[in-house]
C-alpha cells in the first residue's frame, strides 16, 4: 500500500511541471494535464527511470549548464538543413541588414518547418555563405499542455511563438537567467517586447538532436541549450552591430 501511494505521489509531481512565462515576471503556473493534445501522437512509452525530453511545459529554471539527455535517441547522424531555402531566406536577410545597418558578419535563421527534435536554430555567416552553427530550439505552447508543430501569434499572453524578423537586444538577467531581449521589426511579432520574448537557455533542452522525439515548449521564447546560448552570447556581445534573428516556416 505504501508502495502504491509512493508512485503515486512521484508521478504527480512530474506531471506539475510549468512552463516558461509568457510574460516576465509572470508568475503563471501551467500544470499539465496530459502529455499531448487530442491532435498529437501519443507519447513513446518510457520504461527507465531517464528524463525525456518530450515533456510538454519546462520545469523550473536549472542553472548548472547540462542537459537532462544522457545519449541520442537515435544513432543516425545529425541531419543536414535544406540548403536551398535557408539560403534563400538568408539571402533575404543580407538585403536586409545592409539597409538598416545591423550586423553582416552573422544573422540568426530559425526554420520552424523542421521538426523541433532536429537542429532548427542557425547561426548564418554572411561572408562565407555558410552555416557557422546550429542547434535545438523549443516553440511556443499556445497555453496548451503540448504541441509538437508550432502555432504562430503575436496577441500578448497567447504562448505562441511569432513569425517574423526580431533585432536582438541587450543582454539581462531575467526569469530564467542569462536572457537577451528581442524586438519584433514585423506586424506578425511587433508585440515580442511587450510580452517578454526573449533568447534564454534552459537545462531541458539537450545539445545534440533527439528526433523521432520532439522538444518541450517554451510559452514563445526562442529557447535553446546553455551551451548554445553561451555561443550565441559570444557572438552577440562581440558584434559592433544589432544581430538580426529571422524566424519563418
Amino acid at each position: 500500500m505504501k508502495t502504491d501511494i509512493l508512485i503515486l505521489a512521484t508521478a504527480i509531481c512530474f506531471l506539475s511541471l510549468n512552463s516558461c512565462s509568457d510574460v516576465e515576471g509572470s508568475n503563471i503556473i501551467k500544470p499539465v494535464s496530459k502529455i499531448t493534445s487530442s491532435k498529437e501522437k501519443k507519447p513513446i512509452p518510457v520504461k527507465s527511470k531517464k528524463k525525456l525530453t518530450k515533456k510538454t511545459v519546462d520545469s523550473k529554471p536549472v542553472e548548472k549548464e547540462t542537459t537532462e539527455i544522457d545519449e541520442p535517441v537515435v544513432s543516425k547522424p545529425v541531419s543536414a538543413p535544406d540548403m536551398q531555402g535557408l539560403s534563400f531566406f538568408a539571402d533575404q536577410a543580407f538585403d536586409f541588414v545592409n539597409r538598416n545597418e545591423f550586423s553582416t558578419q552573422y544573422c540568426f535563421l530559425i526554420d520552424m518547418s523542421i521538426p523541433s527534435g532536429r537542429n532548427r536554430f542557425f547561426v548564418y555567416d554572411f561572408q562565407k555563405k555558410s552555416i557557422y552553427l546550429a542547434g535545438l530550439v523549443a516553440h511556443g505552447c499556445c497555453n496548451t499542455s503540448f504541441i509538437s508543430k508550432p502555432r504562430f501569434s503575436n496577441a500578448a499572453n497567447s504562448g505562441c511563438s511569432s513569425l517574423g524578423k526580431y533585432k536582438v537586444g541587450e543582454f539581462y538577467m531575467g526569469k530564467y537567467g542569462k536572457s537577451f531581449r528581442l524586438y519584433g521589426l514585423d506586424n506578425s511579432n511587433s508585440n515580442a517586447f511587450k510580452r517578454g520574448v526573449v533568447i534564454h537557455g534552459y537545462g531541458e533542452v539537450p545539445d545534440k538532436e533527439i528526433y523521432p522525439q520532439v522538444l518541450c515548449n517554451s510559452l514563445g521564447c526562442p529557447m535553446v541549450s546553455y551551451n548554445f546560448y553561451n555561443k550565441l552570447s559570444n557572438i552577440i556581445k562581440k558584434s559592433d552591430r544589432p544581430i538580426l534573428l529571422w524566424i519563418y516556416q
